[in-house]
Order: structure tokens, then C-alpha cells, then sequence
């Protein structure tokens, strides 16, 4: 721990906020709420605090950290799911649906229109959703235009745009559709009703809804306003309708929020489901998955899917039904009774009708896990090419080699070596993984392959090891026998060296080579297996190589390629034959013009001796 962070621990304040874990690049690692910042953020470097792999991970590479003040723990729980989602950090947990569902919008304007959307956007609108039904969404949508009558249009309804009459009434006026109030025949005073009105429907309270409709439809009949009454009565039939075909869950009418966990930890994926009951009938289901889940208690994950839940909610329920208890559940509560304005029971059911609430929820969230590991499979079988699937048979591999990394070092006379690795994912590259090794250990102009390829070996995969992976299905060495030993001997020396496949591919005669086997092994030059070897190792190679001479060229082109007339393969050819720019600058002119010819070696002798000092 460095003496700028352990101060920056020292004068921590004692209050709730958000607090993120940096690296020393500056990269948030890890974004968190606390009810008290110094007491949370200081448990971290706390040697007595159990720890597991992943924890260990994340606290060796916290270089900073910042925290942000909130005047409550509401606030930090919305502040900390916000930055979640806006820094993704590597260490929180992923939370993501298969899809971007739709919602239910209602503008902020004037005379609000109600639509579907898939885009939530911070403008003041109302969004009701995620619906994962579809269908159930357009079914409301239906319902909404035949009850309630709401403009469809996009007309800027402002005041001074009616009182000016700019407009006039379309055919949903006419089919009595919706009330005009483009030219002034419904008030907005009126509309709004309307609106609010749409807003219980959402929320699922359907019964009090028409509880008030059939108030009003009795006032309008007692007053003689016939016309008005028949319109609400028509208005009733169709809510009540809509409500007989819900599903009644629950006995005593009450507005509740079930949430349960599905975790299948082979696979590193949950999944959270939660049924919103509203008036005791279920009137929606959200589930999300979750990924990064390594380390996580069943209670953290739940309580990530019911916090990011509740953080973008516009409806709190009397309850919140739980499949497990919650970490820390204060910063939730704290949020629930500051929206509802009255506390809500966090439960844990153990009997009676509410525990089969949580069991059907669970239920749902394991089906829905288990339809994602058969699409999972189904996108895995349909991705992964013959090559792949005669490679496992031809090296007799115990996985299919999906990921496979490849090495090969690169150097002109022992100078400026590079090594690269290339990753293929499924038999195609995954260039987003390609990486690039200046090797240091190996002294310029004295070339050696095999100490090039142990410090390449031992960098990349100690790095792995302290980031817990991906690891590959197999790993390509570009060589025989001697740059293979030189890999072994490095995994060796981490530890590793039964972790994963490892061969090597000599390029003369293509011949594979395999840890303990004296002998090397060939494929048929037809075998798919081997052409995709050949295609990684080439691929290998050509990055090496295109790197190096990008690295040569800026190095170079100060001295050799400022010459009239030479270029880079000329360059290239001296430095093959004398070793070094060095050797060039003391070569005769003799030995120059036997590497490329009298003309060029006049030019480079003369380019060279008027840069020498007098």
C-alpha cells in the first residue's frame, strides 16, 4: 500500500456515500455503497479479513481510491447502481437481460401520448416496465386505446399552438378515439385525469380503478348525463375483463414483490426473477442474469438483482417477498420507505401461501436458467467449426481447443525482439486478445529464441493466474523442440504446467511436438486440424512480424531510411547481414555494395560519413 493511499484511508469520513476502487492506471475496479465510508473502505486492507481469491485479486490492485458523499443510504444505493452501470467495473457484478425489453412510456408534455419503447431516456418521462411478455405489453397498449381515450398524434399540443388554431381533428376524433384536444375540446385539466387513470392501470391497480370509474358512472347517471355514464359503463366491462383474466396468486388482495435466485455456479451464471403482484394477482415478471458471479454469497447476488431492481422501479410495493436474506439490507429499506413513504417489510416466508409465492418464483428463475444453458449450447454447437472438433481428435485433447493462444518470436540479428500472441476463439481470431511482448531479457544483438519465449511464457500467464483467466484449451508454440522445452520450463517454474495443452509447431516439415513424446508427430496436409494450426501459427507470425517493422521503422528512419533512394527492404537486408545499425555505419563500401549494390552502397557510405564528425 502506497503512503498516499494509506492517508487518503486515515481521513476517511464516518458517513454514508459510494466508494471506488482504482487502479494504479486510473481504472475503476470496483464501485460500492456503505453505510459508514471508513468503516467499509478500511475492512478492505484489514490483514484478519477472510478473503477469497477474487477479493485477494481485487486488493492487490488497488492503487486509489474515491469516495463520494451522500446525505443517506437511499442515495448512495441509487448513486452506486448508476456508476455500476455507466463504469461497468471488472470486480461488480453483471447484471444483463438476453434482450432489451420494452417499456411503456408516457411523455412529459403536454397532453402526454402513451407509447412503447425500448429506449429509457432521463427526460422527465414516465416508463413502466421492463415487460418480458411482449405480447402481454401490446395487450395493455390494445386495452389503453379502447378504454381511455389519449391522442396518438406527435403535434406540439402547447397552448399558444391551440389557441391559434393550427390544427384540426383527425380521424381518431371522428371514431371517437380520442377528444380532440388539439382544437380545444378537451381540457388539459381533463386529459391529465385521463392520464393518471392509464398510471393505475400500469401499476396494476385495477380494482381500484374500477372502483372510481363505477363512482363516476353512477354521478353521471344521477345527473342525466346518460351519454357519459354508458361510455364509463363500457369503460368497466372491459377493465373487468382484463382483470378476470389475471391469475390470482394470493387471497388477501395485497401489493407485493416476490424475488427469487437460480445459481448454477459451474457455469458462473443466476439468474433473478421477480413477480409483481399487484391487488393479489401477478401482473408481470422481470428476470436478469448474472455474470462475474465467482465469490459471491447467494444473498449478494440476490441483493444486486433487488437493489438495481428497485433503483430504476416507479412502483413500491406494501411487501417484498425474498428467497434469501439480503447482506445488508438497511441501504434497501431505507430507499423503500423513502419512496412509498412507509416502511416495507423485507420477508423471508417459512409458511402458509406466501412460501408458495417464493416457490413459484424460484421455479420460474431455474427454468429460465436452464433455457439459458440449452441456448448457450445450442449457439456454442452451431459456432464451433469442423476444424475445431478434428483438432481435439487429432491431438486427442480433453476439450474442444475453442480458445487457442499462439506465440512467436520475431527479431532482425538480435535486435528489437518482439514476441506475439494470438488468440483464436471458435477457429477465427478474436484480435481484440492479439498481444504484443517487447522482450527485455534478451540483450540486443545477441539473439536467443529460447530465453525470449521463457520470459513471453512467464509474463502472459503469470498475469492470467493473478486475473484468474481466461485460460486457453491449448497453446501453439512456434518452434521444435527447443522453444517447446523453453515454454514447459517457464510453466514449470509458475506452477502451471499441467493447467492446459501445449505443443509446438515446427515450420519446416510442419511437424507437432508434445510434452514427454521424443517424437514428433505429423498430420496429413489435408487434415483440417492442421490447417487450422498452420492458419494460427501464420497469423502468429504475421503479427510479430508487422509489429517489429512498424518498431524498426520509427527506430530507423532517423539514420537509414532519411537516405534518397533506400527503403525498407533495403534496410532490412543490411541489418540481416551486418547485425546492427552500428556494424552498417562501419562497414566499407566494398562490403555494402556485395549486400545491394554499388549505387545504394555509394549513397548510404556518403549519407553516413557527412553525419560523422569532422
Amino acid at each position: 500500500m502506497t503512503p498516499a493511499l494509506q492517508e487518503k484511508l486515515a481521513h476517511l469520513p464516518a458517513r454514508p456515500g459510494v466508494y471506488l476502487h482504482k487502479d494504479a492506471a486510473g481504472q475503476v475496479l470496483y464501485v460500492g455503497k456503505a453505510k459508514n465510508l471508513r468503516q467499509r473502505v478500511r475492512s478492505y486492507f484489514q490483514e484478519s479479513r477472510p478473503r477469497d481469491g477474487r477479493l485477494e485479486a481485487l486488493v492487490r490492485k488497488i492503487a486509489d481510491v474515491e469516495v463520494i458523499v451522500t446525505d443517506t443510504e437511499a442515495e448512495a444505493l441509487i448513486l452506486e447502481n448508476n456508476l455500476i452501470k455507466q463504469l461497468k467495473p471488472r470486480y461488480n457484478i453483471n447484471l444483463r437481460d438476453d434482450k432489451t425489453y420494452p417499456y411503456i412510456c408516457i411523455a412529459r408534455e403536454h397532453f402526454p401520448r402513451v407509447f412503447p419503447t425500448r429506449r429509457v431516456r432521463k427526460d422527465g418521462a414516465k416508463y413502466f416496465g421492463p415487460y418480458t411478455d411482449v405480447g402481454h405489453m401490446h395487450r395493455l397498449l390494445r386495452l389503453i386505446r379502447s378504454v381511455f381515450k389519449v391522442r396518438t398524434c406527435k403535434l406540439n399540443l402547447s397552448p399558444e399552438a391551440i389557441a391559434a388554431g393550427k390544427y384540426q381533428p383527425c380521424l381518431e376524433y371522428h371514431i371517437k378515439k380520442c377528444a380532440a384536444p388539439c382544437i380545444g375540446l378537451q381540457s388539459e385539466e381533463a386529459y391529465n385525469a385521463t392520464i393518471r387513470q392509464i398510471e393505475q392501470l400500469l401499476n396494476g391497480k385495477t380494482q381500484a380503478l374500477i372502483a372510481q370509474l363505477r363512482a363516476e358512472m353512477h354521478a353521471c347517471a344521477a345527473a342525466l348525463n346518460f351519454e357519459r355514464a354508458a361510455e364509463l359503463r363500457d369503460q368497466i366491462r372491459l377493465l373487468t375483463e382484463h382483470a378476470e383474466r389475471q391469475k390470482i396468486i394470493s387471497q388477501d388482495f395485497a401489493d407485493r414483490d416476490v424475488f427469487a435466485l437460480a445459481v448454477d455456479r459451474t457455469e458462473g451464471v443466476a439468474c433473478g426473477v421477480v413477480f409483481q403482484v399487484r391487488e393479489g394477482k401477478v401482473i408481470g415478471r422481470r428476470h436478469q442474469y448474472l455474470r462475474r458471479i465467482e465469490g459471491q454469497s447467494d444473498s449478494a447476488l440476490l441483493q444486486a438483482f433487488v437493489e438495481a431492481y428497485y433503483a430504476e422501479a416507479v412502483f413500491f410495493p406494501e411487501e417484498v417477498l425474498l428467497s434469501h436474506p439480503l447482506e445488508e439490507p438497511s441501504a434497501l429499506a431505507a430507499l423503500l420507505r423513502e419512496r412509498r413513504g412507509q416502511k416495507v417489510p423485507l420477508r423471508l416466508p417459512q409458511r402458509g401461501e406466501k412460501v408458495g409465492l417464493v416457490r413459484l418464483a424460484e421455479a420460474n428463475a431455474q427454468l429460465l436458467l436452464e433455457e439459458w444453458r440449452l441456448a448457450q449450447q445450442k449457439r456454442g454447437e452451431a459456432r464451433i467449426p469442423e476444424a475445431v472438433r478434428a483438432l481435439q481428435e487429432a491431438l486427442q485433447l480433453p476439450h474442444l481447443p475453442r480458445r487457442i493462444e499462439c506465440f512467436d518470436i520475431s527479431h532482425l540479428g538480435g535486435t528489437g525482439t518482439v514476441a506475439s500472441c494470438v488468440v483464436f476463439e471458435d477457429g477465427r481470431p478474436s484480435k481484440r486478445d492479439y498481444r504484443i511482448f517487447k522482450i527485455r531479457s534478451v540483450p540486443s544483438g545477441k539473439p536467443d529464441d529460447y530465453q525470449a519465449m521463457r520470459e513471453v511464457i512467464t509474463r502472459r500467464y503469470q498475469r492470467l493466474r493473478n486475473e484468474e483467466g481466461p485460460w486457453p484449451d491449448l497453446v501453439v508454440i512456434d518452434g521444435g523442440k527447443g522453444q517447446l522445452s523453453s515454454a514447459l520450463a517457464a510453466l514449470e517454474a509458475l506452477g502451471l504446467q499441467n493447467h492446459f495443452p501445449i505443443i509446438g509447431l515446427a515450420k519446416r516439415l510442419e511437424e507437432i511436438y508434445r510434452p514427454g513424446d521424443p517424437d514428433p508427430y505429423q498430420l496429413p496436409k489435408t487434415s483440417l486440424a492442421l490447417q487450422l494450426l498452420q492458419r494460427v501459427r501464420n497469423e502468429a507470425h504475421r503479427f510479430a512480424l508487422a509489429t517489429q517493422r512498424r518498431q524498426r521503422k520509427r527506430v530507423l528512419r532517423s539514420e537509414l531510411l532519411d537516405i534518397p533512394g533506400i527503403g525498407l527492404r533495403t534496410v532490412e537486408k543490411l541489418l540481416q547481414h551486418f547485425g546492427s545499425v552500428q556494424r552498417v555505419r562501419e562497414a566499407s563500401i566494398e562490403a555494402l555494395a556485395a549486400v545491394v549494390g554499388q549505387t545504394r552502397a555509394q549513397r548510404i557510405r556518403q549519407h553516413l560519413d557527412s553525419l560523422s564528425p569532422a
